[in-house]
């Protein structure tokens, strides 16, 4: 105890401790050459061959990243000249396929039934002429008949034509993006050729006996352009056929003439009956004699819906263009005499209704 009372001061300090053997220097240390401060010869052709490989490593990968970088760059861009086709322009091309094919499937299920399968008309407007589709059947026009109905064409109320958009009112079963579809199918052009989708599955439809898929093409010709001075399309597809009728001159001589005479003959002895329903000619062949002229008794039993009775030569001529009827209703024709011949009366409003007139020695 250093704090003891009554005894000398050396006795009162610690006592000392003998100093121990210090630990050996070679279990703290590396060994004696990593302490060197020069160069081996073959140490130093060493550190040579690691920097030359590391300087390789180095260029290669800066190499690599230099060509993944410029190739990525006309990947997306495409090369110079048209040589390549930039990614965004492949992949808004392929896009732009799909809509159209899924548009051709929706109209399929839903158009079709009055339109016709390949727009040539029905119970509706005709859809694949050109003169409509190169300024009428615009885009935003579509669109606004999908979601409006067909009373924005023509102002009825009673057009047959519905509201297809759930956004319109009444609300309709097409969102945006199939009213898309429908509006890319019917612009799509008729240089481009594409495949018929399955509805359920939407898978190529393979063609039975081809074994090879189902395509079609689009309506719309890029390069028509309409004669100097025609008459634009209406706005409403059915002023189209308001024209005044033609005159009532007697047609040529021939089947293949091409005079248009009106409903104004003189009174006829023959009389036939002929009938529209369901957008279709009742009776598909009529037979009158030559040389004589003739009446049609037209009763049009489709409501809603205008008829009418065309007659053509064989060369396609109009020898005779009746009054449209809206149905139901009816109308007599008197048609001037025809020589003999085998003629083709249509509906000059649905083209697809057909029928066979015979007129007979």
């Amino acid at each position: 105890m250093t704090d003891q009372t009554g005894r000398p001061s050396e006795e009162r300090l610690p006592a000392s401790r003998p100093s121990s053997a210090p630990a050996p220097a070679e279990r703290f240390s590396a060994p004696p050459s990593a302490h060197r401060a020069d160069l081996t010869p073959e140490r130093a052709a060493r550190i040579v061959r690691q920097s030359a490989n590391a300087r390789l490593v180095g260029f290669l990968a800066v190499t690599l990243v230099g060509l993944f970088v410029i190739g990525y760059y006309f990947y997306e861009l495409g090369l110079p000249g048209g040589l390549t086709t930039p990614r965004l322009t492949v992949a808004l091309e392929g896009q732009q396929v799909t809509e159209v094919e899924r548009g051709y499937t929706l109209f399929q299920a839903n158009c079709a039934q009055c339109h016709g399968a390949n727009g040539e008309g029905g119970k509706g407007p005709v859809l694949n002429r050109q003169d409509k589709l190169f300024a009428h059947l615009s885009p935003e026009y579509i669109r606004t008949m999908l979601q409006a109905g067909g009373r924005f064409a023509c102002g009825n109320a009673k057009s047959i034509m519905p509201v297809w958009s759930n956004t319109g009112n009444p609300a309709g079963p097409l969102n945006y993006k199939q009213l898309d579809y429908l509006v890319a199918f019917l612009r799509a052009p008729n240089t481009q050729t594409f495949r018929v989708l399955d509805p359920a599955l939407a898978e190529p439809v393979i063609d039975p006996v081809t074994k090879k898929e189902k395509t079609f093409t689009g309506w719309w010709d890029p390069n028509y352009k309409p004669e100097p001075g025609a008459t634009p399309y209406p706005a409403c597809w059915s002023d189209e056929f308001n024209a005044p009728a033609a005159s009532s001159a007697a047609p040529s001589a021939s089947a293949g003439g091409s005079a248009a005479p009106s409903a104004s003959a003189a009174p006829a002895v023959t009389v036939v009956k002929e009938a529209a329903l369901n957008v279709a000619f009742t009776v598909p062949e009529l037979s009158v004699p030559a040389d004589a002229p003739f009446s049609i008794e037209f009763d049009n039993q489709d409501a809603g819906m205008p008829h009418n009775i065309q007659i053509k030569g064989a060369d396609g001529g109009i020898l005779f263009d009746g009054d449209l009827v809206n149905g139901p209703g009816t109308v007599t024709y008197n048609v001037p005499a025809l020589p003999a011949g085998t003629y083709t009366f249509v509906c000059k409003v649905h083209p697809n209704m057909t029928g066979t007139l015979k007129v007979g020695s």
